[in-house]
């Protein structure tokens, strides 16, 4: 197995999770059936949190080297379903572990200047590499023109931006982000390396076509389980696109375990897989000095 590093990676300890809103806990069980034997236990799991030893324990008995962990947040300032993983946590953490964690900002449209200062402050202080956007938390498509402040700002600052494509898993969220909206993104911001992460199905074949197309568009394959993936999400990496898709998990919704012991049950060539699974994402987000 190559070394492995994850770009998508949540921290779950009842620190952060006891603030998610409620609206969730429904879901958060929905996913737990759906994981079979993982450790993670929906709405239980949520209240109680997982402890970063554990969080560490798996990553280790998974062999995921490091990580790229996420100050996330969906929802409205001051609205009902409102969250966020500040990214204080996030860079304390970081700073407990520095080989294994780099920290990623959250963005949040719902107040511009208040979350650009927290990007700002996230890369430049803190030493975060990139950026995360959840579109269908705030109900407008990646590319409205209320992200486009952040866009500028990860171009200025020279960090990657992950961002939520295909359809809203939740139920009670409108799906506004089809991965083909990455198009403009792309061709507005040439210099700014996109990633669409949650391998953006139902519509993969589209979000192939936005990295075949765009040389600063690429997939993450996270919160999808490898065995579920589209054959031509699979083919892709194994050929043509060997290049352009990074491996994550979004952890805890797919375990380290079971995530890297389906891929070898994929049948990758040595070189596209040791790509996936670590080459790509050192090169897109610029990590030759952590490794």
């Amino acid at each position: 197995m190559p070394r492995v590093i994850d770009i998508v990676v949540n921290l779950w300890t009842a620190e952060v999770t006891q603030n998610y809103p409620k609206h969730l806990d429904e879901f958060w069980d929905l996913i737990a059936s759906s994981r079979g034997k993982d450790k993670f236990s929906g709405n239980e799991t949520t209240q109680k949190g997982i402890t970063l030893d554990e969080e560490i324990r798996e990553m280790d008995d998974a062999g995921v080297e490091k990580a790229l962990l996420l100050a996330t947040t969906g929802g409205d300032v001051g609205s009902a379903i409102f969250f966020e993983k500040h990214i204080d946590i996030i860079h304390r953490i970081c700073q407990e572990h520095p080989q294994r964690f780099k920290g990623i900002v959250g963005i949040n449209p719902s107040n511009i200047m208040e979350w650009i200062g927290k990007l700002e402050k996230g890369v430049r202080e803190y030493g975060f590499v990139g950026a995360h956007i959840y579109p269908h938390w705030f109900g407008k498509a990646p590319d409205h023109r209320v992200y486009y402040p952040f866009y500028a700002k990860c171009a200025e600052l020279g960090v990657p931006v992950q961002i939520q494509v295909g359809h809203s898993m939740q139920w009670f969220l409108e799906t506004v982000a089809p991965p083909i909206v990455l198009d403009k993104i792309a061709i507005d911001f040439p210099d700014l390396k996109l990633i669409g992460i949650h391998t953006g199905h139902p519509w993969t074949e589209e979000m192939i076509s936005m990295a075949f197309k765009h040389k600063n568009v690429f997939i993450g394959t996270d919160a999808h389980a490898p065995q579920y993936w589209d054959k031509s999400l699979v083919k892709f990496i194994n050929s043509r696109g060997q290049d352009k898709v990074l491996f994550g998990t979004d952890w805890p919704i797919i375990g380290f375990e079971r995530a890297l012991k389906e891929i070898e049950e994929l049948d990758l060539r040595d070189i596209p897989k040791q790509k996936l699974l670590w080459d790509n994402a050192i090169r897109v987000y610029g990590l030759e000095d952590w490794v």
